[in-house]
């Protein structure tokens, strides 16, 4: 739902991605709730210990499948040369943990994680990678005693690290993880594996292109790690260690130079994107709020959860800063309970929306009259590439309605209007809207029949609000995906109701909290400030 009049875009190129902003804050939530659980729940290596990857009072992880390594490192094999891509990649989305051992030891004791290592959902999400994390230094001939999971949890990734999303032509879909500041713990680990595990070597002489990190003499090695059939790419330089699953993703994040690795006091996760990745849509949104490009969404530990902090991050120095408000009851009426994603903003405009006034203001060119309005996106994210997207705008002003018509006319969508709650709706198809009549006219749970928690965060002042249901969210996707992989045809069709394990590991996703992030602007700065249940 792009509008034909927009402020002109920041200097920068913009790459393939996503064409809603929201989901830069919502892959973000993701990441934060599976990639985080997937790279670091475990606990510090126990020295001499050979047991398993977990004590007890832990989540049981991946047991030992007693894989080994076959044979010796390939010592006299000589690397190859690594085909490099042409296309510049960006840095799309990355996350951030900056205490390590507290968010491990937090994960480790959570008791719903506990639960899951022994249910369906659990065993399915480390299913793949049981083996290669459960096998033993014993196993494996090594020099350490304890679990892979131990050595990859406890040393390499007992210092600050990164997981990092790339976007841009050469994209995989795979991420990086990346250590900047490899301390000596993390270089004896990578070592022990590296010497154990290598099977072949690539080596890159270049960057792709665009990418202007200093390349090193004798150009970048990227040692292959094979155990228990499954294969991990892995490169050390001076100043950071890096793994994927695929050597263009390695390569990419050796030579890309990103932001400092720092946190605020209080913060121990973030989430950080890049809009110049995410094509010219995201980049007029975060220029309309005006939001710099090290927005980040903040997590603190709190006991055994993560739980949000809110949004931070610097304004443009050109960009208008706009005053926290609450979010009005009509809006909060109109909003179903179990929407998924929540994305609302104060936004200062022309009174009149006419494109004459609009290519005006955002050229700085006269002082018109203006007018802040609420404004709220509602998304329904879905897990399978052939469903149609569920989103609607909602737009706190009814006397903007005829202006919107027009900035909204002439799409390759089609949207469906209405008024609802005293707001205008652009909803991307009559189901969205009457979901949301059912929410306005009380016919359904609405924001105000949320958990008081959510409605009191939601009441409190802000400039940007983030909310996600992250139980309604992932049990959705689940559910897409499980329907996107089954084979449906005449003598097969799709059954009426989901495999048990299916609807229990539903029913366990839907136990996870919802996280409110909310930013409020002080002078040049978001403030951040978080809350959820």
């Amino acid at each position: 739902m792009t509008s034909p009049v927009s402020p002109p875009p920041p200097a920068g190129g913009g790459g393939k991605g996503p064409s809603s902003a929201v989901r830069i804050a919502l892959i973000g939530a993701i990441v934060v709730g599976v990639g985080v659980g997937a790279f670091v729940i475990g606990r510090k290596s126990s020295g001499g210990s050979s047991g398993p990857a977990f004590s007890s009072g832990e989540p049981k992880g991946p047991p030992s499948a007693g894989a080994t390594v076959e044979g010796m490192p390939e010592v006299s094999s000589e690397p190859t040369k690594m085909e490099v891509p042409g296309a510049t990649a960006l840095p799309a989305i990355w996350v951030d943990v900056h205490s390590p051992a507290k968010v491990r030891d937090a994960l480790a004791r959570n008791a719903w994680l506990k639960a899951q290592w022994e249910k369906p959902l659990g065993q399915g999400f480390a299913s793949g990678w049981a083996a290669f994390l459960g096998s033993t230094g014993t196993d494996l001939k090594a020099s350490f005693k304890g679990a892979v999971l131990d050595v990859v949890a406890g040393q390499l990734l007992d210092t600050p690290f990164r997981t990092v999303w790339f976007s841009g032509d050469a994209r995989v879909g795979t991420p990086a993880l990346l250590v900047p500041k490899a301390n000596k713990t993390s270089q004896a680990a990578w070592d022990a594996l590296d010497a154990v595990a290598k099977r072949g070597e690539m080596v890159a002489e270049r960057c792709p292109s665009g990418m202007g990190e200093k390349v090193p003499d004798g150009g970048f090695h990227l040692s292959r790690w094979l155990v228990a059939e499954q294969t991990v790419w892995a490169a050390r330089t001076a100043d950071r260690l890096v793994l994927s699953r695929h050597p263009v993703v390695v390569l990419q994040a050796l030579c890309t130079p990103l932001p400092e690795l720092d946190a605020d006091d209080g913060v121990d996760v973030e989430v950080g994107f890049d809009p110049n990745a995410y094509g010219r849509e995201a980049q007029l949104f975060t220029h309309v709020l005006g939001l710099g490009e090290d927005t980040r969404l903040q997590l603190r530990v709190d006991g055994d959860r993560l739980v949000a902090k809110g949004i931070a991050g610097k304004l443009r120095p050109d960009g208008r800063a706009y005053d926290g408000k609450p979010l009005s009851d009509n809006l909060l009426k109109l909003v179903p309970e179990d929407t998924p994603v929540l994305f609302a903003f104060q936004l200062t405009l022309p009174e009149s929306l006419e494109p004459a006034q609009l290519n005006a203001f955002w050229k700085n060119e006269g002082q018109p009259r203006t007018r802040t309005r609420q404004v709220a996106l509602v998304w329904t994210p879905r897990g399978n590439a052939s469903l149609e997207p569920e989103l609607a705008l909602l737009w706190g002003d009814e006397k903007d309605a005829e202006g919107l018509s027009a900035l909204f006319s002439g799409g390759a969508r089609t949207l469906t209007r209405a008024t609802l709650c005293k707001h205008v709706v652009l909803a991307t198809g009559p189901q969205e809207v009457e979901r949301l009549q059912k929410a306005c006219e009380g016919r359904a749970p609405n924001m105000l029949n949320a958990a008081g928690p959510v409605v009191a965060g939601l009441r409190a002042p802000s400039t940007v609000m983030l909310g996600i249901n992250t139980g309604r969210l992932l049990s959705g996707l689940a559910m897409d995906g499980f329907t996107s992989e089954a084979r449906v045809d005449r003598s097969a069709p799709m059954p009426k109701a989901a495999p048990p394990e299916i609807e229990a590991a539903r029913r366990d996703l839907e136990a996870l909290p919802y996280l409110g992030f909310r930013g409020n602007v002080q002078g040049y700065v978001m403030l951040s400030e978080g809350f959820g249940t």
